[in-house]
């Protein structure tokens, strides 16, 4: 998809859809196609046209994209493009994975079974850890030799994981995640309503963006200074991934720190 970030292997730096990370890199891998994110009627045009396509790749919120939730029902369709045309559906959950949006996985909010997904970041918790997942006729791809890692399946990294996933289980954090990405993201909209420069906040869970009206990454520098970590994605949208452990006293603590910033920075 446009505006997608899927990784930094020569495919999966291929299928990204961002020539500003892919300078440098080329020659790129052959074969692939970039389309609007969230636009089915152009991926029904080329699979009229094609016969050659074999899978989709997709988000289920654009992180680097700039927090970009995919629209309602979107995924949904290309499950069903994917069904109907015997596409291997593949969901990229390294960010939304493992709770960020409320659930294990984003494409829950959907209703869905992809065919792979891939996942990282919250399965180890700040441990390097990477894992893809297949069912059905792609599971069946895999053959002993098919695929290697040095160090993949290491008894340290997937105890972590395994540890991780029961603590969330066991503390309810999916439904944490939920309830503190929707009261950051209410207690930003409320705070900043009458800020101009602020266009939208949106996002999913604990996956939050504040889309400002002009490019903000020297806010990032601002708000280390003010012990904030944040990060700024597509040039102007503040991307906030708080973690699910937080109380509600240090929730409310990133609001009123985040909206003073993004206020300051817009009227300095």
């Amino acid at each position: 998809m446009e505006n997608s970030f899927h990784g930094r292997t020569m495919a999966t730096l291929t299928a990204t859809g961002n020539k500003k990370v892919q300078a440098g890199f080329e020659p790129l891998v052959e074969g692939f196609l970039r389309v609007p994110y969230g636009d089915i009627a152009t991926i029904e045009k080329l699979a009229a046209k094609r016969d050659d396509i074999v899978a989709v790749l997709v988000e289920p919120v654009q992180g680097e994209g700039g927090v970009i939730p995919a629209p309602v029902g979107y995924l949904k369709q290309l499950r069903e493009l994917c069904n109907q045309h015997d596409w291997l559906m593949m969901v990229d959950e390294v960010q939304t994975g493992i709770g960020r949006t409320g659930k294990w996985f984003g494409y829950q909010h959907d209703g869905i079974i992809p065919d792979v997904v891939s996942l990282a970041k919250g399965l180890g918790n700040g441990v390097p850890i990477g894992a893809s997942l297949a069912a059905g006729k792609a599971a069946d791809l895999f053959a002993p030799g098919h695929h290697g890692s040095t160090f993949g399946g290491n008894p340290l990294v997937c105890r972590v994981a395994h540890t991780v996933l029961e603590v969330i289980e066991r503390d309810d954090l999916l439904a944490r995640a939920s309830y503190l990405g929707d009261r950051i993201a209410e207690g930003l909209r409320d705070r900043l309503a009458d800020c101009p420069a602020v266009c939208e906040v949106r996002g999913r869970g604990l996956m939050i963006g504040i889309v400002l009206d002009r490019p903000c990454g020297d806010l990032v520098r601002l708000a280390l200074d003010a012990g904030l970590l944040i990060n700024v994605t597509a040039d102007s949208v503040v991307r906030l991934l708080p973690p699910m452990i937080l109380s509600d006293e240090q929730a409310d603590q990133i609001v009123v720190e985040v909206a003073r910033l993004v206020e300051e920075f817009v009227t300095a």
